[in-house]
């Protein structure tokens, strides 16, 4: 029958994800007054389904059941159905999903859990068939069960959906630790997450295999404060097999979601914003490390995708790509022998296809995922020619390819520009425009922050989402944090003064909504967010960092350029209360760790005083090493708003009307230079006496 037939209130959201929903036949509800009131008219309990536009077997459910009229007749009857997209309402998604994984010990998505009228679960699960098949039961008779149970137990129901709600609450309460925060906690993180690395094809584990940038990032900062030549060897090892895998797009740049089997090379195709924002900076990082220009390629490329395919022309980012295009899983991304060869002729097809393993047979589903089989050298030298041949062939075959694979038809994407995500991204642009002297990424940068503060702010307030001209939903921790942390970097890559400014002021207002006076930390929503079951606070670093992991990360670096010891403290409080959680499971808190990598250390503060020369080469000479603990303060001579708010920059000057650098320590500052000479001399000696 028509799609048309149907439409139901989900017509009126702007989420791509609710509108694929829009015409079941399912009576759905978005979550709201609307649907929480009827169901307390009417004594209904709830059926919350929530999932995202990427995800592969929310689609799968959706056709299989929520399509279905009879299985949509049993839920329009007895429940009140409220679809979600957890990329607009992580609030929701995290209470829920923590109730899921109590009841069934995992967790995923499509999450389907039931509730009762006062928004309490009583029973849950991810996806279901909509017949008894994998030893599961079929959706029919799991909605058949719980509106039983609902009607004729309501007492246990009622002690069941009681018991899980204490068991939530007991979830947030975290204590403050009386021991001492030392680099004794950093070295025991260190070797525990290195113990579960694999060394064959890198990273943690086994299948499937998630990038794990939090953890490379820390592992790297420890490299540097210890040098311990393994630490670097776990990071560069990994990264480089990431990147030479099917986990990331040879073609096209960026990183797909995961991969399936343990060496990267079949992914989930999707590809999300905050994997790519986080993979970028990682890449960049390891390029400052080791200065191998491999690593610097990735980095670029991944950011190029991002200008080229995510961005939207008003300076946002959009949130996600699908794995499938043409209702086939990864049909965008993979090649057959036969077209390989046709593009290229006889001679280059065979030569670039051995470089890239793709095969007659194929690697996937008959088709091949293009992955980096061995260094250009190693396979010239097995196809007798010379590596300058082979590089061409790559080179002008990747091109080709390329050319020929914009032609096809493309994965959807999600254009929702989701406010944490978007900060996590700016930082990215911001800090590869210093590293690489790229002014067009910094023009990305400021685009973005311009869209942000823009668009996504009421008042002192910020939003989470926006879409079609509509920003709307109250701000979380992460919006605060991320674009905050995002402004201090795009304010350190361009010595515009206005970025710190606001990060000061989105600071302050996340002080007043989010920290919890009692005992430390920050809630995830804020004090004029709607009431929930729980006020949670998250602290655990996952596929994105958590909020409170980001805000002690700027908090920290902002008390250095602020010289604000209020924001210390603040910072050191949310490691108190992390620091039992960290010591057992380092692997959890990959972005904690490194914001308390900079806590123990003496940051690098640097103030460039800009005089009209030079100023590109010393600030190119700071950024080129890798310096993860130093804070770059940048003005013009005569900005007196800028000494004005850093105290760092106040009473330093041009020496003779040249761009000088300081270079201090607790606002203890070396002899100002003025070549890059002299800097680089400085700052060797610096980072000498920090390993």
């Amino acid at each position: 029958m028509s799609d048309h037939q149907h439409t139901n209130r989900l017509i009126n959201e702007t989420s791509p994800y609710l509108l694929q929903h829009a015409h079941n036949p399912v009576d759905w509800y978005p979550w709201g007054p609307e649907a929480l009131e009827r169901a307390r008219a009417e004594n209904k309990p709830i059926l919350l389904s929530i999932g995202y536009s990427a995800c592969h077997w929310c689609h799968v459910m959706e056709h299989e059941s929520f399509e279905n009229e009879e299985i949509a007749r049993q839920m329009n009857e007895n429940f009140i159905n409220i679809k979600v997209d957890r990329e607009e309402r992580p609030d929701l998604d995290h209470i829920y999903m923590n109730a899921v994984q109590l009841m069934t010990g995992h967790g995923g998505w499509p999450m389907t859990v039931f509730l009762t009228p006062d928004l309490v679960p009583f029973y849950g699960g991810t996806y279901y068939p909509p017949e008894d098949r994998y030893n599961m039961p079929g959706f029919p008779r799991v909605l058949a069960a719980v509106a039983r149970a609902f009607r004729d137990n309501p007492a246990e129901v009622a002690q069941q959906s009681q018991a899980l709600l204490a068991e939530l609450r007991r979830l947030n309460l975290t204590r403050a630790s009386p021991e001492l925060l030392t680099t004794a906690l950093l070295d025991v993180a260190a070797a525990g997450i290195a113990r579960n690395y694999d060394s064959t094809y890198g990273g943690f584990g086994g299948a499937p295999k998630f990038p794990p940038s939090m953890t490379l990032e820390f592992l790297l900062r420890m490299y540097h404060r210890t040098g311990r030549k393994h630490l670097l060897e776990i990071v560069t090892h990994t990264c480089r097999r990431m990147a030479e895998g099917g986990l990331y797009d040879q073609l096209g740049g960026g990183f797909h979601r995961y991969s399936t089997d343990a060496r990267w090379l079949v992914p989930h195709f999707e590809k999300m914003l905050y994997d790519n924002a986080q993979l970028a900076p990682l890449y960049l990082h390891v390029y400052q490390a080791t200065h191998d220009e491999f690593f610097r390629r990735i980095a670029e490329e991944t950011l190029d995708y991002v200008r080229r395919e995510m961005t939207d022309e008003g300076g946002g980012f959009y949130s996600t790509q699908d794995a499938d295009s043409e209702g086939v899983e990864g049909k965008f991304f993979v090649w057959s022998a036969a077209e390989i060869d046709a593009l290229l002729g006889a001679d280059d097809g065979p030569l670039l296809r051995a470089y890239y393993g793709a095969t007659e047979a194929g690697n996937f589903e008959g088709a091949n995922i293009l992955h980096v089989t061995g260094s250009v050298d190693q396979i010239a030298r097995e196809r007798g020619i010379s590596s300058e041949r082979l590089q061409e062939v790559i080179q002008r075959g990747r091109q080709k390819l390329f050319a020929a694979r914009q032609r096809r038809i493309r994965p959807g994407r999600d254009e929702k520009v989701l406010t944490s995500w978007n900060g996590l991204m700016l930082a990215a642009f911001a800090e590869a425009a210093a590293v690489l002297d790229r002014p067009d990424y910094l023009e990305t940068a400021r685009a973005n922050a311009q869209f942000l503060l823009g668009n996504l702010r009421r008042d002192r307030a910020l939003l989470h989402s926006y879409k079609d001209g509509v920003a709307k939903l109250n701000g979380y921790l992460d919006d605060y944090s991320f674009v905050a942390a995002g402004l201090v970097t795009l304010y350190e890559a361009s010595g515009e003064i206005l970025w710190l400014a606001e990060a000061r002021a989105i600071v302050e207002w996340m002080i007043e909504e989010f920290w919890d006076d009692e005992d430390g930390g920050f809630f995830y929503t804020g004090r004029s967010h709607e009431e929930l079951i729980v006020r949670a606070k998250d602290f655990y670093d996952s596929a994105t960092p958590s909020g409170n992991s980001v805000a002690a990360d700027v908090l920290l670096r902002l008390a250095v350029l602020l010289d604000n010891a209020d924001y210390r403290r603040r910072a050191t409080s949310i490691f108190r209360l992390l620091r039992d959680s960290i010591a057992r499971y380092p692997a959890a808190f990959g972005r904690a760790l490194c914001a308390l990598d900079f806590h123990l250390s003496t940051p690098k503060e640097i103030a460039i005083i800009r005089a009209g020369d030079r100023a590109p080469e010393l600030a190119r000479e700071i950024w080129t090493r890798y310096l993860p603990n130093k804070i770059v303060a940048p003005a013009d001579q005569s900005d007196a708003e800028a000494a004005q708010l850093v105290p760092l920059l106040r009473g330093r000057e041009a020496i003779g009307g040249r761009t000088t650098v300081y270079v201090c320590e607790n606002y203890v500052c070396r002899q100002p230079v003025t070549s890059v000479a002299e800097l680089a001399a400085q700052l060797d000696e610096a980072n000498a006496r920090q390993t």
